[in-house]
């Protein structure tokens, strides 16, 4: 049985949160789709709040702290990412937007993406398609075609609604057909692979 990594990115500010919540379900309903095709998925959580510091610290120098950088090559070299933010004025938040100013220019480039959205209201759904999808666009993801939305209404005492069940289901079998068809990542590449043995070229 092959394996994929699969890194989860949320932005929520709470704890708990819903936009955990959503990040959680969706990245479920991957793994499940994956290992019914026959490959085991491990997950990578990236909750943004414990980094806030740690990205305005990027943000300033330019440079990744120790705490910063497991998390920037956990998502460039993850297989598939599920990416979860709550909406704000109409769009992703700052706290999600700064993450992803740090990325690498291609760290996204030809991954398979899975996009989630939650505000108050459903008002505020179509955040989902003009303002994260041109985003991952950009960084030239290969965004999934069902991206998802919860407002608070798709959550009750006994977890996500049906309707919402069934979009988490869908989302995360098409991110599982698209992480399956794909070779294995690589992995970030290693910055110090090709520097030379100085010890050797003194002893010449």
């Amino acid at each position: 049985m092959t394996t994929r990594t699969l890194a989860v990115v949320s932005a929520g500010l709470a704890t708990p949160s819903s936009t955990r919540l959503l990040a959680d379900r969706l990245a479920e309903a991957t793994v499940a789709a994956l290992r019914e095709r026959g490959v085991e998925a491990r997950t990578e959580v990236v909750e943004l709040r414990e980094h806030a510091r740690d990205l305005a610290d990027h943000l300033v120098t330019g440079f990744p702290n120790a705490a910063l950088r497991p998390v920037l090559d956990a998502v460039a070299g993850a297989d598939g990412l599920v990416a979860v933010t709550p909406i704000f004025s109409a769009s992703y938040s700052g706290l999600f937007k700064t993450f992803v100013d740090v990325l690498d220019r291609d760290a996204l480039d030809g991954t398979p993406a899975l996009l989630g959205a939650t505000a108050g209201t459903a008002r505020h759904q179509l955040a989902l398609d003009h303002a994260m999808r041109p985003l991952f666009a950009y960084l030239h993801a290969a965004v999934v075609p069902t991206a998802v939305f919860a407002a608070a209404e798709d959550w009750g005492a006994g977890g996500a609604s049906h309707e919402l069940g069934v979009r988490v289901d869908r989302a995360g079998a098409e991110l599982a057909a698209a992480v399956a068809a794909r070779p294995a990542a690589a992995g970030p590449a290693d910055p110090f692979a090709d520097v030379p043995d100085f010890t050797a070229l003194l002893s010449r």
